[in-house]
């Protein structure tokens, strides 16, 4: 029993060394034919790294030709498998463009999103393949309304969305905060709140965003020298005005009431002097 697991070892490992040595034999010194041929086995044995190195050889003398279709699809899947998301992305993307009567132009445009998807990092980071991967799935949502991959492509958009929607209120809240230390950062987080507000309409962070700019307006007033004060403080309380007319049970409402009380006896103070 021993001897015949030995053999089948060795018949194995013999295998897999001629193989080996059949690769590197093509890749380099193989005729492009055979490089082409040794690199669809690759492809379709799984390995998408090996496969990866004769497409590249063999790409320039393919353009033009009708192999070329086939080639630069199964470049942008190698690469898809090896986690090259943001090179998956962008040869799919071109696949699309390059054979746009293709039979797999959906399945490729689909691909190409779902590839910057996976590239885009946590959304506190460059948002570079968030964006590229919003854009191309609103695209594939626009383009393949009858898709069975439509159902997908909206979750992602959606959770792509929020991760935006997320850093431009975290970014918004950040400048609130450190205003304290600097109180030009009051401005800034007023205006990123309303872009926020403007660039994301109906936001799953509307109603904090609109507390949060209540209390960004409403100190920034109340730290106001006089001759700025009266206007700032009409800023504040439109700026409650807003919160209270879009969500008049806020679960804010009691903070937000007592600024607006503030604001009111500060206004009184001013008139008085």
């Amino acid at each position: 029993m021993q001897k015949n697991k030995n053999l089948a070892y060795i018949i194995v490992m013999l295998l897999v060394l001629t193989s080996c040595g059949q690769y590197q034999k093509v890749l380099n010194r193989g005729t492009v034919e055979e490089q082409y041929k040794m690199a669809v086995k690759m492809y379709e044995s799984q390995k998408y790294s090996k496969a990866l190195r004769l497409f590249e050889k063999i790409t320039p003398s393919y353009r033009g030709k009708p192999q070329m279709e086939r080639i630069q699809f199964m470049v942008s899947q190698s690469n898809f498998n090896e986690k090259n998301y943001s090179l998956a992305g962008y040869y799919f993307n071109r696949f699309t463009r390059n054979y746009p009567k293709s039979s797999k132009k959906e399945e490729a445009a689909f691909l190409s999103a779902l590839s910057y998807y996976k590239a885009a990092p946590r959304f506190s980071l460059d948002p570079t393949d968030t964006d590229k991967a919003l854009e191309s799935f609103q695209g594939f949502i626009d383009n393949y309304p009858n898709s069975d991959k439509l159902p997908e492509a909206n979750k992602y958009y959606a959770e792509l969305r929020y991760k935006l929607e997320k850093k431009a209120f975290e970014i918004a809240k950040t400048y609130y905060r450190t205003a304290d230390y600097d109180t030009r950062n009051y401005r800034a987080a007023i205006v990123a709140f309303d872009n926020l507000l403007s660039d994301y309409l109906g936001t799953s962070f509307k109603e904090e965003a609109l507390f949060y700019r209540l209390k960004a307006a409403h100190d920034f007033a109340m730290k106001s020298t006089a001759r700025r004060k009266a206007e700032r403080i009409k800023s504040a309380v439109k700026a409650y005005d807003k919160l209270k007319r879009n969500f008049p049970e806020s679960k804010f409402m009691t903070d937000s009431n007592d600024m607006l009380s503030a604001l009111q006896k500060a206004q009184e103070q001013l008139v008085k002097s």
